[in-house]
């Protein structure tokens, strides 16, 4: 079952990072293109911002950048070919590989807001845990089945809760006996024993309520 997730991703290294950081009000867009040649290593890109010279100097001070051209300058907005640098984090790579699909990625705040079209829960928790083995900071903020768009397939879970308990699931903190400990499973999360125990009992509560419970008035928690 397919799913779409919407990510925040942070580091310092991610791809134009650092020209973010540096250009106050700078705005980054990927441009989706039809290209399907696997040896491509320009990519696209769309910057929103009001001084040209200012953009040159950042691209060109940029860690992440090997080289740059600019295709079109006009109103405030330039495309311009990028090629990243070897040292350049990136996830499109373990997107592709889970046969994933980058729908929308912009920037926001110190990083990178992701769209993605994933074939199922399996290729979220592996994407999630490429970026923690690259310390890479991976924000949740949205999920859901596309058989059920509103998400209400959520069952009352939140973003957060649905992974804990997947990722629960999966290692084995629910099975008889016991195959992983509270605290492994949060550090995995990167999370205190607390938070994730207070995570974990609030998604099974909220789950109880959406399925079998008949008592509807109690407020679902976060």
């Amino acid at each position: 079952m397919s799913i779409t997730a919407k990510i925040h991703i942070e580091h310092e290294r991610l791809a134009l990072v650092p020209t973010l950081r540096s250009l106050d009000g700078v705005s980054i867009r990927v441009i989706t293109q039809g290209n399907t040649d696997p040896g491509a290593a320009l990519f696209p890109f769309l910057i929103e911002y009001d001084d040209p010279d200012a953009v040159e100097a950042a691209l060109d001070d940029d860690p992440t950048v090997e080289e740059h051209s600019l295709v079109d300058w006009t109103n405030d907005t330039g495309i311009y070919y990028i090629k990243h640098t070897p040292e350049t984090k990136l996830i499109s790579s373990i997107v592709t590989d889970v046969n994933g699909v980058l729908v929308h990625t912009e920037t926001k705040n110190d990083g990178w807001l992701v769209r993605l079209l994933l074939p199922n829960r399996k290729a979220l928790s592996t994407i999630w845990e490429y970026t923690r083995e690259n310390d890479i900071r991976l924000d949740i903020l949205e999920i859901y089945s596309n058989d059920d768009a509103d998400g209400a397939g959520s069952y009352g879970l939140t973003a957060e809760q649905e992974v804990a308990l997947q990722l629960a699931y999966e290692t084995g903190y629910f099975s008889e006996p016991r195959e992983i400990s509270l605290s492994e499973v949060a550090e995995q999360m990167d999370l205190s024993s607390t938070a994730m125990s207070g995570r974990l009992r609030r998604g099974m509560r909220n789950l109880i309520a959406a399925t079998v419970a008949d008592d509807e008035s109690g407020d679902r928690d976060r």
